[in-house]
């Protein structure tokens, strides 16, 4: 996945979720911050991030807060860019045994629910439900942990997966590490303990559950790696 052009600054605060200051050679700026996580070890002042910028005249703030540099790893904080990853990584092959390529679709509807999955494709024998969830918390040394507080509606994605599987689908979460310093995952039981449950139930029910690691050179991000998982 190609990167938009980058700029380098410090961050001085992030606040309001969306929102961090950052101080750049030409002088302070507010960006938006596209992560509505906790960014538990992501945002610490006086770290280096990376921005871009937008021309759209109509944006409020024409800069969006992309990377920091959190001494263990870059990680990316626009947890947006994950389904694009994954995407991509389908579509070229690192991500295999999913169905048939040319079939894959994005949003897909929930079955019998309300929402939408983020991919959805076939198999051969069926349909197959993919949903992808962005990974930065890392809480030891090449440990990244899923979700960064209590989140209800990951937590929905992941009983939708299971009852997708009791209806004879395959069911398929997809972990996106987007911190470098990321080597294995686990749910982190400690933050969201009935989504650690959750994803431990509908695993041993039959859900799919795979983790992947990314790499960035500031021009662009992809996913090379698979990681070990911890449920």
């Amino acid at each position: 996945m190609q990167l938009p052009t980058l700029y380098q600054g410090q961050l001085l605060k992030r606040y309001k979720r969306f929102l961090a200051d950052i101080r750049t050679d030409d002088g302070d700026l507010t960006a938006h911050c596209p992560n509505t996580g906790a960014m538990t070890g992501c945002a610490e002042p006086g770290w280096n991030v990376w921005f871009s910028l937008s021309d759209n005249p109509k944006r409020k703030y024409a800069a969006t807060w992309e990377l920091v540099d959190t001494g263990a790893g870059i990680c990316s904080v626009n947890t947006g860019r994950a389904n694009k990853l994954v995407g991509e990584a389908i579509a070229s092959g690192v991500i295999d045994n999913l169905g048939d390529v040319a079939s894959l679709k994005p949003e897909i509807a929930i079955p019998q629910g309300d929402g939408r999955f983020d991919f959805g494709l076939e198999d051969g024998t069926g349909k197959v439900y993919v949903e992808v969830k962005s990974v930065t918390l890392l809480t030891a040394a090449g440990q990244g942990a899923f979700p960064d507080s209590v989140s209800i509606r990951a937590k929905k994605h992941i009983d939708a997966l299971r009852a997708c599987v009791a209806q004879g689908h395959r069911g398929v979460l997809i972990f996106c590490a987007q911190h470098t310093g990321i080597d294995q995952v686990s749910p982190a039981f400690e933050i969201d303990p009935a989504y650690a449950q959750a994803l431990k139930n509908a695993h041993a029910a039959g859900v799919e559950v795979r983790a992947y690691g990314c790499q960035t050179n500031m021009l662009e991000m992809t996913i090379d790696r698979s990681l070990a998982l911890n449920i």
